[in-house]
């Protein structure tokens, strides 16, 4: 590795991860849900939550919204808000999963009343969309079956494409529709969406302004990720990349937590093509959920984890790396990644950190702040945000 490589992480300072307004309320296990002191009551208090967090990191620019958790009346003084705090919203977020109507499915219910419902509250995200600026609709489909034979397969994909199709037409000529995909749950036989190709196969039926969502903890165990994220790229279909980690079966753990070398892996296929950067229109996310510990700090450390491995990712030395790979050089190759991942970079963050005016530790300018004990003292009645058990 170069030392030129060594010291070139300086993209990251243009690198950016948008925080899901969702991670800063109370959420659970199917069991519990366990609240904690100061947690948002509002939309606007998870706003401003998460602009505590780009102020310490600057690196979290953008706030997803999850519609119905962040109805507000007036969408418009929502985005004056978060622009006041030095934030912009985001992607928005549908919801099919929590209304009885669904029980059955959604977009793809035998239902047509049914459908037309989940329909129009796509369109309404989309009316929010226009309010608060977002260029992005992200739909997860929880849609499936659980038993064999409960209803036809194929069919399901009809309706589903039909109903695509609708929302896909309310889009504005710069709108976005990211299309996320699960392996399975919360249905157990099968998945309407459960992987990257069925993902691509409805967006490339739909047009150029469908893409689709890579979500790191909705794959089945072995499932290569860096090899879905470089077909995808490939195709300029990679429309936004979820970032959380998961030891079995879901995906609420933070970034980096489970398989920090995988997130690298992740990570270097994003890098080697520029993808990382700006100009390549790919929304980078945090999509977790912080049930036992703190909100905030949870989210400070996921973007520091993206931020380690994403350096890492660009100290890869590329000449040598590409020189090994036409060689034949299998143990080679191999070492100019592993040269790469183990090298220790958070002096080097702290660096780009205290360049761009920010507090070398994130988590430590946090813990000075104060703002933990102000919103405590603060938040005192009325109800908390939180979904779950």
């Amino acid at each position: 590795m170069t030392t030129a490589a060594v010291q070139d992480i300086s993209a990251l300072a243009d690198f950016g991860i948008e925080v899901p307004s969702w991670a800063y309320g109370n959420s659970g296990t199917r069991f519990k849900v366990f609240t904690t002191p100061g947690v948002p009551r509002t939309p606007f208090e998870k706003v401003a939550d998460a602009a505590e967090v780009n102020r310490v990191t600057g690196a979290a620019p953008r706030v997803s919204l999850h519609i119905p958790w962040d109805k507000v009346d007036d969408f418009s003084s929502l985005a004056s808000f978060a622009a006041d705090h030095k934030v912009a919203l985001g992607a928005v977020n549908s919801n099919v999963f929590q209304d009885d109507d669904y029980k059955l499915g959604s977009l793809t219910n035998a239902d047509k009343r049914i459908r037309a419902k989940a329909v129009a509250h796509h369109l309404e995200c989309i009316d929010v969309m226009r309010a608060t600026g977002s260029k992005t609709l992200k739909l997860w489909l929880p849609d499936g079956t659980n038993y064999a034979g409960q209803d036809s397969i194929r069919a399901r994909q009809d309706r589903l494409a039909e109903s695509l199709q609708e929302i896909y037409a309310g889009l504005d000529a710069d709108h976005t529709l990211l299309i996320e995909y699960k392996f399975f749950e919360p249905f157990f036989y099968h998945t309407d969406i459960p992987d990257w190709g069925t993902s691509l196969l409805h967006c490339l039926a739909l047009g150029d302004q469908a893409k689709v969502v890579l979500d790191t903890g909705h794959h089945a165990p072995g499932t290569n990720i860096e090899f879905i994220v470089a077909q995808l790229i490939r195709q300029n279909k990679l429309g936004a990349f979820d970032f959380n980690s998961r030891n079995y079966a879901d995906d609420d753990l933070i970034v980096g937590a489970a398989d920090p070398f995988q997130l690298f892996r992740i990570m270097h296929e994003i890098v080697s093509v520029g993808a990382h950067l700006p100009t390549s229109g790919i929304n980078f996310m945090l999509d977790q959920c912080h049930n036992i510990e703190p909100k905030i700090p949870g989210q400070i450390r996921s973007i520091m984890n993206v931020q380690e491995a994403t350096a890492k990712a660009l100290l890869v030395d590329a000449s040598a790396l590409e020189k090994a790979q036409i060689d034949g050089d299998i143990l080679g190759a191999h070492a100019v990644l592993m040269d790469a991942y183990n090298t220790d970079v958070r002096g080097l963050l702290a660096d780009l950190r205290e360049s761009q005016g920010l507090d070398r530790d994130p988590v430590a300018a946090f813990a000075r702040s104060g703002y933990m004990e102000r919103v405590e003292t603060d938040r005192v009645g009325g109800q908390q945000a939180g979904w779950g058990a």
